[in-house]
């Protein structure tokens, strides 16, 4: 093959190859896996969220893939090219952490422009760059002053800058609005997406916030104990659960487990161990086989409640009004079935009438707004 053959076979390469991939992936620590058989596959463009509790191994992922970290196993590959032995300075990405870890005795101009120096690049290009990178993320106003002299949210901003001005191929995003607080962390939110969609960079963020996931991914993998336990849209996540543990980590919801007492057509009968029998349509079928032990899922907002029992309703348990919280918007309650199950319930605030604490009503929901999911 030609040099230009080549040439051309390598740019074709990565420009149909994923963004970043890990294939088999395990970590070790002290002979301890903090990631096992880890494999993703992250698409150029992509808004991709990894998401788990503390200790889960999602860190570990992202310093992986930034090159802070090698593999005990398997392999990291960016653009269709192996990442063995390549180190965090040669490898196309740049992290963004929480702390921003921006250099205190720099303005924010010397900063953004530091990884460039470094590289050796020409003084006007130097200038150039990072005039787009800081009027990208709206600090071209402050870039003689120190970060100590900026608020938190803009130093993120600059963070942003520092890591988008090397034009990476990717962009790590380590909790990046941990830091901020609610109202900021908001704005913030929508300042990623903005600049994700115009720049069309691929990101992947580490972040144990399930809200901040759901509203800023293309897609989801959330973890747990080192693995991936779903990868999916956040639709897919939060809509269709494939475990128990997803379905409790992503929003809130209601855990029953039971067993299946009858099975129909369309729909499925559990028996809980209280006594509860609940209908729940059908889930697929995996590997042939249907377990006979499941954990029935309800979300708080597909609950109903009403002080008489609904016609024709097919879950439909009777209970007493628990504990009450007033959000606004939305009031949540606890209601404890005679059963003894404690379900939560979301419902909009119609400002009707709240019930007392103690009152007896109903609660009940349809057999397609609950899942039975393998344990």
């Amino acid at each position: 093959m030609s040099q230009s053959a080549a040439k051309h076979q390598r740019q074709r390469t990565e420009t149909i190859a994923p963004a970043v991939e890990l294939r088999d992936v395990f970590k070790l620590y002290d002979g301890e896996p903090a990631v096992r058989n880890l494999n993703l596959t992250i698409q150029p463009g992509e808004f991709f969220s990894i998401l788990g509790p503390s200790g889960c191994g999602k860190t570990t992922t992202l310093r992986l893939i930034a090159g802070f970290e090698e593999p005990s196993a398997g392999e990291v590959r960016i653009r269709g090219n192996s990442m063995r032995r390549v180190p965090p300075y040669h490898r196309p990405v740049n992290t963004v952490f929480q702390s921003y870890a921006l250099f205190n005795h720099m303005t924010v101009w010397d900063n953004v422009a530091f990884g460039l120096q470094i590289k050796g690049i020409q003084r006007s290009q130097v200038q150039q760059r990072v005039q787009e990178s800081l009027k990208l993320v709206k600090m071209e106003g402050f870039s003689q002053r120190y970060p100590a002299q900026l608020s938190g949210g803009q130093q993120q901003r600059v963070a942003l800058a520092r890591a988008l001005v090397n034009q990476p191929t990717v962009v790590l995003l380590d909790e990046p609005l941990g830091a901020l607080d609610l109202k900021l962390r908001k704005e913030m939110q929508v300042e990623l997406v903005n600049l994700h969609q115009q720049l069309g960079v691929t990101f992947i963020m580490v972040t144990h916030d399930q809200e901040e996931a759901l509203s800023l991914s293309d897609r989801i993998a959330v973890m747990n104990g080192g693995q991936v336990e779903q990868i999916g849209t956040p639709n897919e996540i939060y809509e269709q659960p494939a475990t128990p543990f997803v379905a409790d980590f992503i929003g809130d919801t209601n855990l029953l487990q039971g067993r299946v007492d009858a099975v129909e057509s369309s729909k499925l009968r559990v028996l809980t161990p209280s006594g509860l029998k609940i209908l729940v349509q059908r889930p697929e079928v995996k590997n042939g086989s249907r377990p006979d032990r499941v954990v029935v899922s309800i979300r708080p907002e597909n609950i109903r409640l009403s002080l008489t029992p609904p016609e024709g309703q097919a879950n439909c348990f009777q209970g007493k009004l628990s504990h009450t919280m007033y959000l606004g918007t939305h009031i949540h309650y606890v209601v404890e079935l005679t059963s003894g199950d404690r379900l939560t319930v979301l419902q909009p605030n119609t400002l009707g009438t709240i019930p007392q604490r103690g009152a007896a009503l109903y609660a009940h929901w349809s057999e397609q707004d609950c899942l039975a999911l393998h344990t």
